[in-house]
Order: structure tokens, then sequence, then C-alpha cells
């Protein structure tokens, strides 16, 4: 992939007032809802509402902390170049943000959702390892389609619309960067509409999402620490994946 830049100073003032809208919007919605790992993040990579995300100045906090750093992507990467990303401690972010008219729902995730959303936990050591780990795993099956899908789903209901038990109130609260960086959803997750359950990696695997929808199931986890433990299970089921689809001899 050849090297994508941030040009900052092509951001217009349109892209200046959505970053700050959606910002505010979301720090007024997310205290109590979040995760409290989240929140903590969001301070430590100190983001504002009056500006938006310079990728340098962000990847030196996160080289720092955790020794990540974000890759600006046009869109959307294919898997084998995603997971190797992952195993290389680089998150793919997109540099453009939403329109104005485009403030509540977006086919393809923009700048908001992959820096505001995913980047906090980026921050957070344990988060990463998992990411880590997810990534080397996905670059060895990222030409098996039925191994992806397992691989999608596990970071569909986890990093992306992923709920974790408050140890202090009991209750859910949101680490998931598709919740966090939509208002509605932020909502939605935590109102006694959809179905929430206890992370069950097999019942993460065996459990199809669809992407234009408000989820109906989330799972919900103790902690981080219950993330790794579950990797040598995701790789028993690629591994049967594997055999099942080998032509008989």
């Amino acid at each position: 992939m050849s090297a994508l830049q941030q040009h900052y100073d092509q951001y217009t003032a349109e892209d200046f007032q959505v970053w700050k809208l959606l910002f505010e919007r979301q720090l007024q919605a997310l205290p109590g809802r979040a995760a409290p790992e989240f929140m903590e993040g969001l301070a430590r990579i100190g983001f504002t509402a009056d500006r938006i995300p310079d990728f340098r100045e962000t990847n030196q906090v996160l080289r720092r902390l955790t020794g990540w750093e974000l890759v600006a992507v046009p869109g959307i990467v294919d898997d084998a170049l995603f997971f190797g990303l992952l195993a290389a401690k680089k998150f793919p972010a997109t540099t453009w943000l939403r329109k104005l008219s485009e403030l509540d729902y977006l086919e393809e995730p923009d700048m908001f959702h992959d820096v505001f959303g995913h980047v906090p936990l980026l921050t957070n050591p344990q988060f990463c390892s998992f990411l880590h780990q997810l990534g080397h795993i996905g670059t060895l099956h990222a030409s098996d389609a039925n191994a992806v899908e397992l691989l999608a789903r596990l970071y569909w209901f986890t990093v992306e619309f992923g709920l974790m038990h408050d140890p202090g109130s009991g209750e859910a609260r949101i680490y998931g960067a598709g919740i966090l960086s939509s208002a509605g959803e932020t909502r939605f997750s935590l109102s006694a509409e959809p179905t929430r359950q206890p992370f069950d990696i097999n019942k993460v695997l065996d459990t199809a999402f669809r992407k234009d929808v408000f989820q109906t199931t989330y799972f919900v986890l103790d902690s981080f620490e219950q993330l790794a433990p579950t990797l040598p299970q995701v790789q028993r089921r690629l591994r049967e994946v594997a055999c099942l689809a080998e032509p008989a001899a």
C-alpha cells in the first residue's frame, strides 16, 4: 500500500464544524454509558471539540503509551492488508469527514468513527494486545473466506459493537467504536429493545450481523481480560473450518 497522508491544511470550515458537532454530541451522551476505559483513553489522547485530530500528534501519544500508530487509508481496506496492519500495531483510519447532511448515518466509516470511536482504546494495553493477536491470526487466514467471516464476527461484536459490565453498577457500558461514534446506537444499545448476552466466544462466532441497522444482539464482556483467552478457541474453530473446506482425497 502506498503511503497516504493526512492533509490537515485541506480541512474545510464545514469539516471542523462536523467534528465539533459530533464530538460535543457524543461527549454529552457518553458519560454513564461508555466504559470507563474509553473515557480514560479519551482523556489520555487529548481530543477536543475545537480541533480535528492531527495524526502526527496522535501517533506521538500512541507510540509512547502502547506502541501503536494510525495509518491513513482512503476507506475500507482488504482483509489481508487490514490484518497485516493490526499485526504491525498499525490501525487504519480514514482522513475524510462526513457532511453536515450526513451526521447520523454513513454507509462507510469516516474519520469520526475511525478516530473518535477507536483511538481512545488504542491507549489501553490489554485491548491493544487483543487487536495485535487478532491481526496475527488474521494474516494466517486472510485468503479463506469462511475463516474471515468468523474473524469478522469476533471483531464486529467486540471492537465495533462490544459492551462491558461496569463493576461498580453492574450495568452494561459501551466500548465498541460503532456504538461510541453513533448518537442513536449509543442510546439504543443500552435500552430495553435489544438483546444483551454474556460474552460467549462460540455464540459470537455463530452469530451473523448486519451493517445497515442497529444491532439486535450485543455481547457483554466482564472485562478486557476476557478477550485474549478466547483466541485459542478461535484458532481451533478456524482450523475446523479449514479442514471442512478441504476436498476429500
